[in-house]
Parts: structure tokens; C-alpha cells; sequence
């Protein structure tokens, strides 16, 4: 059977291939060459210049070499410097190299902490306490910026369809970020004072007989201060987790009679996460380690982790600086952490 078979299946198959070769001569001759002429084809000569110079190109050591010169010296090194420093101690004659743990039990340690008797029993230090309320200011920035800032988001990747408008829009969303910080938080000095731009609406309005004062120099106007400054850090990674999110899902999910809160819940909300959770580590991050605002807004009346560190930069103790700022940082590791196992960025994305 084997012979016979190859015997009679053998010219067919020839046949074939002939007709094949045939009709792709065909297609080459009547082939366009397009507006600039056909691709000349390559000799043996330039495939082989291309291997060689291929082969020849720069190692993937040397291609990472740079960034890596640019994190050890910005970024390792300071950061072991600070670690370093953490542990020396402060004489007449200036820093001494010794590993001692002095100023780690001052930043913990308050003298009556374990006194029952005592007004500080299991009070946290003054440090701790700093700590404790730079997160507060921060988390709840954090909430109003997502309040703020995912309705301007969503309007300008799902309400706004031309790209160009988009695009407008966006960045007049960005002009306030284009001035200098300090220019931003020192605008608010004239809107929030007794005789202020707001004071002065209010009363216009009818509103309240008399100027208020809990809008200068207090909690309400440090939060919108920050609140105003740091929006869109969170607006610009919303935007475009919102603008990735196929037409085609929306339109289809519209067509299974789905309503706009299912729409939203089961598809648009769940698909932005990723924007969400980056917008949250860039105001997380910044406004842990800010200062200018609590001064100039809030007049210094509150201390935050960042203040702290100034001020003990400011009279040379540079080790006790050292450990607030390491305990800043890792403040500042712990919430990044929690904020990426609440939403997986990689397996979003």
C-alpha cells in the first residue's frame, strides 16, 4: 500500500506546488511597488553586515549602567548616610562616629511611660504623636482628593469625546502645577484671612454678620490648602486608567440593558483601580514628607514629620534629623505596602 500510495498521491502533489509557484509569479508581477518603488531585496553581503553589527551593539550591562550610577549616587548612598548618621553622637567638637541607640530611645521613649502614677503613662512620645498626625492630615487629603478629583477625571475621559478637548482640558487642569509650590500655598494667605477673599463672599452673601474665623491659620484651610495643591496628582493617573477602558465594553454592557451605577460598579470602577492606587502613592508620599504648608497655611500651630526634621536640621542635630526621617520613611514603605496588596497594580494593568 505504501508504494502505491506514494505513487499515486506523488504527482498530484507535484502538480500542485507547480500551480502554486505559478500563481505567486503572477501575484509578484502584477505586484504595486508602491509610491516609492519596491523593497530592494538583500544580498548575502548586508544580511551578514546586519548579524555582525547586531551582534556587535552594546551589552545589557552597559545599557543599565547609567540608571544604576544615577540610583547608587542619589539614592543609595544618601540613604545609608542617613542610616549611618542615625547612630552617632553630638559633641562640643561636632559628630562622633559610635553606634549609639541615645537618640532612638528619645524618639520613643517618654519618661513616665511606665508609671501608673504618672500623667504620660502609656502616652506616646511627642514624636510619635507628630507622626501619628502627619498620616491624619495625609489620609485624609488623600479621601477628599479622590472626592475631587475622580468626577474631574471621569468627565474629561468619558463625557468629553473629542481627543483634542480632552487633551485642553487636561491641561488646564495642570496650569496650577506649573507654578512654583510655595507661590500656591502662600495664595491662600489672602482668601483665608478675616478680611479674605471668602470672609468677604460670606458676607456679601448675607451669609454670617461677621468674618469668620476658623478658615486662617487652622485645620479646615491647612486641608483645603493641601487639598488644592496636590489634586492633580491624583486627577492625571485616573484620567488615563479611565481613557484605556474600551468603548466597546461600555456600549455592549449598555445593549444587556446594565444600568449606569452597574455600569460604574461592575466595569469602570473596578478597571480604574490601578490610576486610583498611583494617584493615592504620589499624595501619600508627598504629603508625608511636605513642611511649607503647615508653616505658611496653618502658621506653624501644628508640628508635622517633615517640621520636625527641620527644625532639628536647623540647630545641627543631625542624628536625631537622621531618625525622624528614617521613621518617616518607613511610615511612608508601610503605607505604599498596604496600598498595593489593597489593589494589585501589575495584575491590573
Amino acid at each position: 500500500m505504501g508504494p502505491v500510495r506514494q505513487c499515486r498521491i506523488g504527482p498530484n502533489f507535484l502538480k500542485a506546488a507547480a500551480r502554486r509557484r505559478h500563481l505567486m509569479s503572477k501575484v509578484n508581477e502584477y505586484h504595486h511597488a508602491g509610491l516609492i518603488g519596491g523593497q530592494p531585496e538583500a544580498d548575502d553581503k548586508t544580511v551578514v553586515a546586519k548579524i555582525r553589527h547586531t551582534e556587535e551593539g552594546f551589552s545589557t550591562a552597559w545599557l543599565v549602567t547609567p540608571a544604576s550610577i544615577w540610583l547608587i549616587l542619589f539614592l543609595v548612598i544618601p540613604l545609608v548616610s542617613i542610616i549611618v548618621f542615625s547612630f552617632w553622637e553630638n559633641t562640643p567638637q561636632g559628630l562622633k562616629p559610635a553606634f549609639s541607640l541615645e537618640f532612638y530611645g528619645e524618639y520613643f521613649y517618654t519618661e513616665g511611660f511606665f508609671d501608673v502614677e504618672a500623667k504620660r503613662f502609656l502616652l506616646p512620645s511627642v514624636f510619635i504623636r507628630t507622626l501619628g498626625s502627619t498620616i491624619y492630615f495625609t489620609l485624609t487629603t488623600m479621601v477628599l482628593c479622590l472626592i475631587v478629583g475622580y468626577p474631574i477625571a471621569f468627565f474629561l475621559a468619558m463625557q468629553v469625546q473629542a481627543f483634542k478637548f480632552q487633551l485642553a482640558l487636561f491641561l488646564l487642569c495642570m496650569v496650577p502645577f506649573w507654578t512654583s509650590y510655595l507661590i500656591r500655598a502662600v495664595a491662600w494667605l489672602p482668601m483665608l484671612g478675616r478680611r479674605g477673599l471668602i470672609n468677604q463672599a460670606l458676607l456679601g452673601m448675607g451669609i454670617v454678620d461677621k468674618p469668620v474665623s476658623f478658615l486662617f491659620y487652622s485645620e479646615f484651610g491647612y486641608t483645603m490648602a493641601l487639598v488644592q495643591i496636590y489634586v492633580v496628582l491624583c486627577i492625571g493617573p485616573i484620567f488615563f486608567s479611565l481613557a484605556k477602558i474600551p468603548k466597546d465594553i461600555l456600549e455592549a454592557a449598555t445593549d444587556m440593558g446594565a444600568t449606569p451605577f452597574q455600569i460604574f460598579r461592575e466595569i469602570i470602577g473596578p478597571m480604574s483601580m490601578p490610576g486610583v492606587a498611583i494617584g493615592m502613592i504620589f499624595i501619600f508620599v508627598v504629603i508625608m514628607g511636605e513642611f511649607a504648608t503647615a508653616v505658611v497655611v496653618y502658621g506653624g500651630k501644628t508640628s508635622t514629620a517633615g517640621t520636625v526634621i527641620l527644625n532639628y536640621y536647623g540647630i545641627a542635630n543631625y542624628p536625631f534629623a537622621a531618625v525622624n526621617a528614617l521613621m518617616l520613611m518607613l511610615a511612608m514603605v508601610i503605607g505604599i505596602v498596604v496600598i498595593l496588596r489593597i489593589v494589585d497594580i501589575r495584575k491590573e494593568l
